[in-house]
């Protein structure tokens, strides 16, 4: 279990180091009740979901008090109605800044900078008509868009994500609001209630610096720091991947993860899955390059600054991929092949 030093780190994820933290946040009485949750269908233990208490200490879902996990619910708040403002006009973002990037089908960017995903998580949006949900875990340094639209037995339609503030092998945990199901963000899976085991349909995503991002996107929007939350969105990270690559995480990770010496625990790496195969792409301290995945026509190409875009080069459409810190990546697909030409 953590320490007090890995537990402020998640304070400070969630916005609890930061100056502006007690300005009041938008109400979130207008969000919809959250659907009972099937504990009966799991696919993970319910001991391994621990909940954050943000105050020193934390619990398993396993024999948690109800009441307690309702408090929880969105103490880390996803922004649902989120605002937005021109590139040329986002002079508090630095060029080395991570951003998460996505373009709709009808050409529209935006730009998702981390430093205020590090306090929000989750972000509610809609692009020419496909309902999604950008999601990051700074725990795992991990941005992945998912499509909020599931078609499944027990559930057609369009599900609206909150934070349960728990965490599944140091990642976070998304709840639906629709059916009350866990989701485990990297893997995008269900794995606690209704859904249990239902994937969501991942998008294409780049995660890049900001000046990569906004020279190959000039006309992109950003998410403005204006979210009404009064809070000022610095990054509150500082030396916590070299903790990390020393196996020292807030929240328990499986063992056997921590110690795949392939790469270091907090490598950045673009994740894409073909079929049943997953390639993990390293791109921190990567020369800039294309990196062709064995056996299919997704090459993935690194800019020498931690970012990549990925592109299936028969149709030269962007392919969907996933970027988290390695042990995310492998806890998610243990059956990740590195792929990192020299």
């Amino acid at each position: 279990m953590a320490g007090v030093v890995g537990l402020l780190w998640v304070l400070a994820a969630c916005g609890g180091l930061d100056e502006a933290s007690t300005a009041s946040a938008p109400s979130r009485s207008a969000a919809p009740a959250v659907g009972a949750t099937d504990f009966s269908r799991a696919e993970v233990p319910l001991d391994e979901i621990i909940f954050d208490t943000f105050d020193g200490g934390s619990f398993p879902l396993e024999g948690s008090d109800p009441a307690q996990v309702a408090e929880l619910l969105d103490a880390i708040a996803p922004i649902n109605a989120p605002r937005y403002q021109p590139a040329d006009q986002a002079g508090w973002l630095d060029d080395d800044d991570l951003v998460i990037g996505f373009v709709g089908d009808d050409g529209s960017a935006y730009a998702y900078p981390h430093r205020i995903l590090n306090s929000h998580e989750l972000v509610a949006e809609e692009v020419d008509g496909v309902p999604l949900v950008i999601t990051f875990c700074p725990l795992c340094r991990s941005g992945v868009v998912f499509d909020r639209r599931v078609n499944h037995p027990d559930f057609s339609g369009v599900l609206e994500f909150s934070n349960t503030s728990a965490l599944y092998n140091n990642d976070l945990v998304m709840i639906d609001r629709q059916t009350g199901t866990y989701w485990w963000q990297v893997a995008g899976r269900g794995i606690v209630g209704t859904l249990t085991g239902a994937e969501l349909e991942i998008l294409p995503s780049e995660t890049r610096t900001w000046q990569h991002w906004q020279t190959e996107h000039p006309e992109s929007q950003v998410l403005s720091r204006d979210q009404g939350f009064g809070r000022t969105y610095n990054d509150g990270f500082g030396t916590y991947a070299d903790s990390v690559n020393r196996g020292d995480t807030p929240f328990p990770v499986e063992p056997d993860v921590l110690a795949d010496e392939r790469l270091p625990s907090a490598a950045l790496v673009v994740g894409v899955e073909v079929g049943d195969r997953a390639f993990a792409v390293p791109v921190d301290d990567r020369p800039p390059g294309p990196v062709p995945l064995p056996g299919t026509n997704i090459v993935v190409t690194r800019d020498g600054a931690s970012g990549a875009s990925v592109v299936a080069t028969e149709t030269g459409q962007a392919y969907p991929s996933r970027s988290s810190f390695w042990f995310a990546y492998l806890a998610s697909f243990r059956q990740a092949e590195i792929i990192d030409p020299q």
